[in-house]
């Protein structure tokens, strides 16, 4: 039963990734949905899996944008091995951040996220020399695909980089998917329903809420590294509080718990904010009304809404019937 669901969510974001093409006429902006859709999938790793609300997620971001800026900048190396140094810089950093944090629970452990990811926006605000301050890390390049001194692929158009993006991003997913469906993702489920059970039980609840965070760091260094390969530019704001901020929204709208819910909750955040960004500059206070409903009213997020106007559809007399009932029922 979990390789089929982990089959139908690896088909589903395969046909995200095909979709995307066919009705945005912006590869840039079909590229940010992506790459944000990774962020969240960290995010979420630690959210919906764990039970760790890390306010922290913007500074392993930025920490990928700046990573592989330099090496791309300074040392001149191809594409992937500066977007394997973001992510090895994003899970060194979380391995730090994460090793102070969770000794913490509940709101000290949020209050100590957030502390760790204003210092290293101040850090990265006063270290000019190496991350260009407010202005950013600049002129950042976009190499051609090599491998090993070979050309694979020509990425200097939006959507050739958008295809790139996309084989990265449906790899990562499955990855991901592997590991939730396995023995570290229950365990971190269990961890998640009661941490002092999974203690008690004999796990080694410190060494598993390091592994998600170190996971979570090194995905979400890969988007930030790929996020400054698009852009040209590794900006301030991807390591400040509201580039945090907005991955922690994605994962809540989506629906944490599940993987392919930080999809949905990425892509709705990315081409609501464009949309709604063009019709008013104050566009953030519809995001919070929204944000507000799924709250009160969706807790599961867009992927519970989905999910329930499925079965509801399955139920109705026009809907197909499922062949069998709940076999949980019937045990």
């Amino acid at each position: 039963m979990n390789n089929l669901m982990h089959f139908r969510f690896t088909l589903l974001v395969i046909a995200t990734v095909l979709i995307l093409p066919l009705t945005l006429s912006s590869g840039t902006l079909a590229t940010e949905v992506l790459i944000f859709a990774l962020a969240a999938l960290g995010c979420n790793l630690l959210l919906g899996y764990t039970g760790l609300m890390s306010f922290g997620q913007g500074i392993f971001l930025g920490i990928g944008s700046y990573a592989a800026g330099l090496v791309l900048l300074h040392l001149h190396v191809q594409l992937l091995p500066a977007l394997l140094i973001a992510m090895l810089a994003g899970a060194l950093v979380a391995l730090l951040v994460g090793w102070f944090s969770i000794r913490q629970r509940g709101t000290y452990f949020v209050m100590l996220t957030l502390a760790f990811s204003q210092m290293f926006y101040f850090l990265a605000y006063t270290m000019k020399d190496v991350t260009g301050g407010d202005n950013g890390l600049l002129n950042i390049p976009r190499p051609d695909l090599s491998l090993f001194g070979a050309k694979l692929m020509t990425i200097g158009t939006p959507w050739q980089y958008y295809s790139l993006v996309a084989v990265i991003f449906v790899l990562v997913f499955w990855l991901l998917q592997r590991i939730v469906d396995s023995v570290l993702g229950r365990t971190l489920l269990a961890i998640r329903d009661n941490e002092t059970r999974a203690a008690a039980v004999g796990y080694d609840v410190t060494t598993f809420k390091l592994a998600a965070f170190v996971i979570s760091g090194a995905v979400t260094g890969l988007a930030g590294g790929l996020h400054a390969v698009m852009t040209g530019i590794a900006p301030l704001s991807n390591i400040e509080y509201h580039a945090s901020e907005s991955i922690l929204v994605m994962t809540v709208i989506g629906g944490a718990g599940n993987l392919f819910a930080s999809v949905l909750g990425a892509a709705f955040y990315v081409l609501a904010g464009n949309w709604l960004s063009s019709l008013w500059p104050r566009w953030l206070m519809l995001l919070g009304f929204l944000l507000i409903g799924v709250s009160l009213y969706m807790h599961k997020g867009l992927y519970g809404v989905a999910q329930s106007l499925l079965q509801k559809f399955k139920r109705s007399p026009g809907g197909a019937e499922p062949l069998s009932g709940n076999p949980l029922k019937e045990k």
